[in-house]
């Protein structure tokens, strides 16, 4: 097979999302022509898409060793090195490309990508403006846009741009049929609203259930099923499902993200009353029991990793930025009068082998879901965790929450801000450069002395 034909297939395959089979298929091609710009170019691209960010820089820079002014690899150059979260040098990189080639919309839109994730939210907002104008009808585009949007606060106009997240490779159809929900009465009728994402999504988005039984719907809720106990409870008007149960009949049916633009959600309207999930009452006060017989002192839950996906290198790159070792919370085993509590899932060897000094019960091999969990987080005085579920959870339960987060920080905990509209009761420390979390536990510590010693 000629050097343009499998140009062809390896573009055919990276648009199928066959990732490993184009880098085959561009290796072939350098096997008999290792200088090929292009395909060392788009050999660059492959590897940052499978999360081998050193591998594809190694690539782009060969590619602009062959030709400094080819504006595609410096693109893909900054996608290898904003992998890496080098910010600076990613931006640079982008730059680059966009001085080359102005209409370059993935260097355009990535640069916006790349600028939010270091809060420079005006920045990122008029590049991502430009990227929509070269590309406006481009999903990813519109969805990255939509991301700096929230992050910035303007939830009207972000959340209205989100759904084109329905139309980008990554996202997973829902595969609900019916009359999508755009905003009619709903008074003596049956909406579904179903789940997408993660279980920290379902929590965060079921705080609008309520808003449609105000209207008069009758509402069919589909959740995972390691919720449906908890949420049943909390949302007695509405008809709980699980994702394996079969669905009624509806006239409309919503994913769950999507409430917040169908609602007209602005920072001043966020229904952040809380609680709005209730653990059930007898197994709280079972924990209760079971906690005060524990040394006396703070009962502070702890969750140091979010779960592992293998499968999707995207999306597994990002929980190991978002999640620590439990060895990395050392620091707050000095701190004197607490009783720590694990609420880490899947956590117990690491748990068994606590840093020295640190009181760590573990109550997680008893949890059989979220409604489990919710009635031990209920007996306690604070929740530290990582970006994950359980810091939806303990917001939630109105319970305090601190959370740790990454540095390319999720778009919902807003740019610059240490206090979410979301949930009254949470603290946000997010890393002051990519992986630090050694400056966000100490300053986690320092706080936590001060709560001790009232």
């Amino acid at each position: 097979m000629d050097r343009l034909l499998l140009l062809r297939q390896g573009a055919t395959q990276v648009a199928a999302g066959q990732i490993a089979l184009a880098e085959q298929t561009y290796h072939a091609i350098l096997a008999k022509a290792p200088d090929d710009l292009e395909t060392l170019s788009n050999l660059g691209a492959v590897l940052a898409l499978g999360e081998q960010h050193a591998a594809a820089e190694r690539a782009c820079r060969a590619a602009l060793r062959v030709d400094p002014g080819y504006g595609a690899a410096w693109s893909n150059l900054g996608l290898a090195l904003h992998g890496q979260q080098r910010h600076d040098e990613a931006i640079d990189a982008y730059c680059t490309a966009l001085r080359i080639n102005a209409g370059d919309v993935n260097a355009c839109s990535n640069l916006g990508v790349a600028l939010s994730e270091q809060w420079r939210m005006a920045e990122s907002l008029y590049i991502h403006d430009l990227a929509v104008k070269l590309a406006p009808d481009n999903a990813e585009v519109r969805t990255n846009r939509a991301i700096a949007l929230l992050s910035a606060g303007d939830l009207a106009q972000g959340f209205a741009e989100f759904e084109w997240r329905w139309h980008t490779p990554s996202m997973q159809p829902h595969g609900i049929a019916g009359a999508l929900w755009q905003g009619e009465a709903l008074r003596g009728r049956t909406i579904l609203v179903h789940d997408e994402g993660g279980f920290g999504d379902t929590l965060q988005f079921v705080r609008y259930v309520p808003q449609l039984l105000a209207l008069g719907a009758q509402v069919i809720l589909r959740v995972q099923g390691p919720l449906a106990r908890l949420l049943r409870r909390s949302l007695p008007g509405a008809q709980v499902l699980t994702l394996v149960d079969a669905l009624p009949q509806y006239d409309w049916h919503c994913p769950m993200v999507s409430l917040a633009h169908r609602l007209g959600t602005t920072l001043d309207t966020i229904p952040g009353q809380t609680p709005y999930l209730v653990p059930d009452a007898a197994a709280v006060a079972d924990w209760h029991r079971r906690l005060e017989a524990l040394r006396p002192g703070l009962k502070i839950g702890l969750v140091w990793a979010g779960a592992a996906r293998p499968g999707t290198p995207m999306v597994d790159a990002m929980d190991r930025r978002r999640s620590m070792r439990l060895a990395a919370l050392a620091p707050l085993a000095r701190v004197p009068g607490v009783q720590f509590i694990s609420l880490q899932l899947d956590g117990s060897a690491e748990a068994a082998a606590a840093p020295c000094g640190m009181t760590l019960f573990d109550p997680m091999p008893a949890m059989t879901d979220f409604d489990d969990t919710a009635a031990v987080v209920a007996n306690l005085d604070l929740v530290i965790a990582v970006d994950t579920a359980v810091a939806h959870l303990a917001g939630g339960l109105g319970r305090p929450v601190w959370l740790l987060s990454r540095y390319d920080a999720c778009w919902r905990w807003l740019a610059g801000r240490q206090d979410s509209p979301w949930y009254p009761s949470l603290r946000f420390y997010r890393q002051p450069k990519p992986g630090d979390w050694d400056s966000v536990i100490a300053a986690v510590a320092g706080e936590l002395e001060g709560m001790a010693a009232i």
